[in-house]
């Protein structure tokens, strides 16, 4: 299937992107991987924000990846492994190859950002993972094996979902087949030993995230061949909804040095 989104191309690999505002002849193109059961508009406050900033406006676009079975793609069945979700977002990113990219990922996306990565090349010139521990750590987690309402008692505590779709039943019966598809593809990944980027890694992450420990945002620095950097953030999971305008500065910090 094919449709036309707002990059005005009308391809198949389009399905998985989103640009909210196109910037004509780019310097560098910023990539933003939602968290399980989030979708590309999550990052819309992003691109919102990075139109305004004098420095990057005209030369960053930003393109969120928008997975199978939700939104404008809730009609399409979600998938279940992160290979397979690297494989697609990757296919797509590769007719965007006429300028640099900055990988961010938050949560799952993290994971499916450096997964990504791997499969490009030329890698992307830098990678921002934030709100997930490294490939290398595990931890042993069931959301995906829950009731309907255990998975939505975990949104709740995670504070990342917008509390008036978790009381709306019929819009919960279209949204919980994809947190569910997107809980069992990162709760059922494992990383491949000693699996690593080329591109500088940077870390974001919330100082009271229940999720990811210090000690485990920092184990990432074992996945780069390249420069490793880690922010911490006054928060938990979703440190960044509730700190947007400083996670935006250090992103910005980031795509500053990467474009030419």
């Amino acid at each position: 299937m094919t449709e036309t989104v707002a990059t005005g191309r009308d391809t198949a690999a389009d399905a998985w992107l989103r640009c909210f505002h196109p910037v004509p002849g780019a310097a560098l193109r910023l990539v933003c991987f939602p968290h399980a059961g989030g979708s590309a508009s999550f990052y819309f406050p992003v691109s919102t924000a990075l139109r305004r900033s004098p420095a990057l406006a005209k030369r960053v676009e930003v393109l969120a990846v928008q997975y199978p079975g939700r939104q404008d793609r809730r009609a399409e069945p979600p998938v279940t492994d992160i290979a397979v979700l690297a494989d697609r977002a990757a296919a797509a990113l590769r007719t965007r190859a006429d300028a640099p990219m900055v990988f961010f990922g938050h949560s799952m996306g993290a994971t499916l950002a450096f997964e990504v990565a791997r499969r490009l090349d030329p890698q992307p010139a830098a990678l921002v993972v934030s709100g997930r521990r490294a490939p290398s750590t595990t931890r042993v987690e069931s959301v995906h094996r829950r009731d309907d309402a255990g998975v939505i008692a975990e949104l709740r505590a995670l504070s990342g979902t917008d509390a008036s779709l978790l009381e709306d039943e019929e819009l919960l019966r279209l949204f919980l087949p994809a947190v569910r598809a997107d809980y069992t593809a990162i709760e059922t990944y494992r990383g491949e030993l000693g699996a690593t980027v080329g591109c500088p890694l940077t870390v974001f992450v919330g100082d009271s995230d229940p999720h990811v420990a210090l000690d485990e945002a920092r184990a990432w620095s074992t996945h780069t061949t390249g420069e490793f950097a880690m922010h911490v953030f006054e928060g938990g999971h979703f440190y960044l909804t509730a700190s947007p305008a400083l996670t935006i500065e250090r992103l910005s910090e980031v795509l500053a040095n990467h474009v030419k």
